[in-house]
């Protein structure tokens, strides 16, 4: 009745790695918190800066 194949990996092999990776993406995203201070923003640049402005509004933005 049951079908074997061993094409692949199971159903099972992936809630054990999904497992398994769940700690190690809760530790990077804990690490990933640390970020570098926003630069002084460069009058003669017409680019869009790297400043507390910016990050602010961006954070702000994000769903």
């Amino acid at each position: 009745m049951s079908k074997k194949t061993d094409d692949g990996a199971s159903r099972r092999d992936f809630l054990k790695l999904a497992g398994t990776a769940a700690p190690a993406v809760a530790v990077v995203a804990a690490t990933g918190a640390t970020q570098a201070e926003a630069s002084q923003p460069d009058l003669s640049s017409d680019k869009i800066q790297d400043t507390a402005h910016t990050r602010a509004y961006l954070d702000s933005a994000r769903f």
